[in-house]
């Protein structure tokens, strides 16, 4: 059999990140360098890199921000705490939250308003999961992972209800749902999904190539939920071997031993030309048969933050 590469589509790029890596081009253009983003603006080390090349200036919290100045929030998601630390240094902020996580942060309020206890499905010490968990401190319960859902003891006589980090793996967010509705069975369920549609999509796309893979590549960093799931995915639905990569020159020569298919896919973080450099990588090595595998077609587009919307239309540039 030939060598032959099956590239997983979509992949790369999903509505929240290309608004929020816009947004930040878009600052930088319309104010002038610096602008300061808080956290990385998507977890992609290639595209944090290219806006520092640009003049965007990442920072860790909002104190390390010049009173005064531009700062953009990262697609993940802020706290209201931080929005309130951003106006006390009278910084001007432009929010690129991605949608579907700011979905998530309406359900927190509105349920805690009435009254439940939040067990929110998702990793500690993720950016999005910091920011959900941080619209209702007291009412929300974080749950990680398969022992977080069989060990969670909640307030006594409250109403629960399980929300989830966007990013997660489908499979293994509903094996959690599935203990926790075994432990508490009238926990309620959220109005619609909160796992978002590029996570879903991503997903199985690699599921429908992993069976036939000897090894598996994803594009994305090390610190992208939704890159090191993919990996995990491939595993899980029969891929022999799969490895997470932020370069081409990442990958190691003896990965392609006895290979004769590859899957090849990115997280929704990943810009396609770090996939054409995959692609060019394992061309010279006689994987040049390129079949894509298409499990969903993506239209969706989000507008950019209004923030920078109503400084665009004031200079003419919307």
């Amino acid at each position: 059999m030939a060598k032959r590469v099956l590239l997983a589509a979509p992949r790369g790029y999903c509505a929240g990140v290309d608004r929020a890596v816009v947004t930040v081009e878009k600052a930088l253009e319309l104010y002038g360098a610096p602008v300061y983003v808080r956290k990385q603006i998507v977890h992609n080390v290639h595209v944090v890199a290219s806006l520092e090349s640009k003049g965007a200036i990442f920072v860790d919290e909002t104190d390390e921000v010049p009173e005064g100045k531009i700062v953009v929030f990262s697609a993940h998601g802020v706290a209201p705490v931080v929005h309130q630390e951003a106006a006390s240094r009278n910084l001007k902020t432009i929010d690129a939250t991605c949608p579907l996580v700011t979905k998530v942060h309406h359900e927190v309020r509105r349920f805690t308003q009435e009254d439940f206890e939040i067990l929110l499905i998702g990793h500690h010490g993720h950016e999005e999961v910091i920011g959900t968990a941080g619209e209702a401190v007291d009412q929300v319960r974080i749950i990680d992972g398969l022992d977080g859902a069989r060990g969670v003891i909640p307030t006594p006589g409250k109403k629960l209800i399980w929300l989830s980090q966007t990013t997660l793996s489908v499979d293994e967010t509903l094996a959690v749902v599935a203990i926790l509705k075994e432990r508490f069975p009238d926990i309620q369920d959220p109005p619609s999904d909160d796992i978002c549609y590029a996570t879903q999509n991503r997903q199985e796309a690699i599921k429908a190539i992993s069976g036939q893979a000897g090894l598996v590549i994803v594009v994305g960093s090390q610190n992208s939920s939704n890159s090191v799931r993919l990996a995990e995915v491939a595993l899980e639905y029969g891929a022999k071997a799969a490895h997470l990569v932020d370069y081409a020159d990442e990958i190691q020569e003896h990965w392609l031993t006895d290979v004769e298919t590859i899957g090849l896919t990115s997280g929704a973080s990943v810009p396609e030309i770090l996939v054409d450099d995959v692609l060019a990588w394992l061309a010279e090595r006689g994987f040049s048969d390129v079949e894509t595998v298409t499990a969903a077609e993506e239209t969706l587009l989000f507008s950019l933050p209004s923030e920078l919307r109503k400084d665009l239309k004031a200079v003419g540039r919307v």
